[in-house]
């Protein structure tokens, strides 16, 4: 029996290790419903209330799987819906692939019953790659390069499956003709780390520097003991993004919590006191509680060259990945004897908590949190709706638990 295009989908997202697909149903993309319940043993479909759910669920797994989150949507204001989960994904840098319906190929550009140019709509939150199939054959690579370039590139990438296209029989391997090519399976994320010469640079200003703030956010959650490492050997005050919320434990001494217009009072005041500014895997966006311009040097490590220098003029930009980074920087870091920037680093912290545990009890969500504190097991992790409130994490939880911000 002859399988479908829609099968064929499925059975390249499992090739390339897709075990879960998050979405809401609709006739616009029943050809790929069909084929996912006939390989419901393999992969599992999770249906939301709603598409935009769907596409935060997608990121979620993301976020928490390092692997590629798929979601799943029909035609028209069903593929709309996808967008805020999407942009969700986009602006974290996760790596998402959105498949929708369209309406049939004979239809489209007949203003049809639901017709929305999808390829414009999504070309912004999905502009490395967004592309319509229009024959079987184009299944393989779109799907390929789908997931290969949402890894690659950390974003969102989309599939646009007009429904007469989703029924019509599987083309595995295009004609061996002109105008065809044959993709392949498989992503192996490269190991990047600075040139010799930046990690010396960097070492120089971080060796020299007396009052050291070090501020981190997702692109250290990965990193956690190279940062303490690094902390505790410069001698530095560790400041926390919202996304970065789980990199290090809040019961760490020298740990000052969040930072931004929902930080903490020792965060803030590490940043405007410090005379050296180490990002590492940060966007913060919110520059004026940074510190003052010509204040501080700065390094900054990050794995996209486009975010360096973004939100505070760095005398080292070091693209690489945060962990393989700091390995090699920790080699040419000196271990600082006066201690007294971070002893008094230290002693804000324990001022903040005192003023915290003698606060408002019942005040949400910190009263949720209290109840959490000491009942939580090790490696427990909290990830609240909204990340309008990221309360830091009661005195008392155990170092290896986490609280982070969805």
């Amino acid at each position: 029996m002859a399988i479908t295009t829609s099968d064929y989908l499925v059975q390249r997202l499992m090739d390339w290790g897709v075990r879960r697909v998050y979405g809401y149903p609709g006739d616009g993309i029943n050809g790929v419903m069909g084929a996912l319940n006939r390989a419901q043993e393999k992969i599992r479909f999770y249906q939301a209330r709603h598409e935009e759910e769907a596409a935060f669920m997608a990121c979620g797994h993301a976020k928490f799987t390092g692997e590629v989150g798929v979601c799943i949507a029909t035609s028209g204001p069903g593929a709309i819906h996808l967008l805020n989960g999407l942009y969700d994904a986009k602006m974290d840098h996760q790596p998402v692939v959105a498949i929708v319906g369209q309406q049939a190929t004979t239809s489209l550009g007949a203003d049809y019953q639901q017709e929305v140019d999808l390829i414009s709509l999504f070309k912004d939150v999905a502009h490395h790659f967004v592309q319509m199939a229009t024959n079987p054959a184009q299944i393989r690579h779109l799907v390929d390069r789908a997931v290969r370039i949402a890894l690659a590139e950390r974003t969102v990438t989309c599939i646009i499956l007009p429904n007469d296209v989703q029924e019509l029989e599987a083309v595995e391997s295009p004609p061996r003709k002109h105008g065809a090519t044959f993709t392949g399976i498989g992503f192996s994320r490269p190991e990047v780390v600075p040139k010799k010469d930046d990690l010396r640079k960097a070492a120089d200003i971080l060796n020299a520097g007396r009052k050291i703030a070090i501020l981190v956010g997702a692109g250290a959650l990965h990193a956690t003991e190279e940062v303490v490492e690094t902390a505790e050997k410069v001698g530095a005050g560790v400041a926390k993004a919202l996304l970065g919320k789980a990199a290090l434990p809040d019961d760490l001494p020298y740990v000052t919590g969040s930072i931004g217009l929902l930080g903490t009072k020792p965060s803030y005041e590490l940043m405007m006191n410090c005379d050296t500014l180490l990002m590492i895997g940060s966007g913060f966006p919110y520059s004026e509680f940074l510190p003052r311009e010509g204040q501080a040097r700065g390094v900054q490590i990050d794995i996209d060259p486009r975010m360096l220098s973004l939100r505070y003029p760095m005398e080292v930009n070091l693209q690489g990945d945060t962990a393989l980074t700091l390995r090699a920087l920790l080699p040419l870091l000196e271990k600082k004897t006066d201690r007294s920037w971070q002893d008094g680093v230290e002693a804000n912290v324990r001022e903040w908590w005192q003023v915290m545990e003698h606060g408002p009890k019942f005040q949400p969500p910190r009263s949720t949190l209290n109840g959490c504190s000491g009942n939580s097991p090790q490696g427990f992790l909290i990830t609240p709706s909204s990340p309008a409130t990221p309360a830091q994490l009661p005195t008392g939880t155990p170092g290896t638990s986490k609280f982070a911000a969805a």
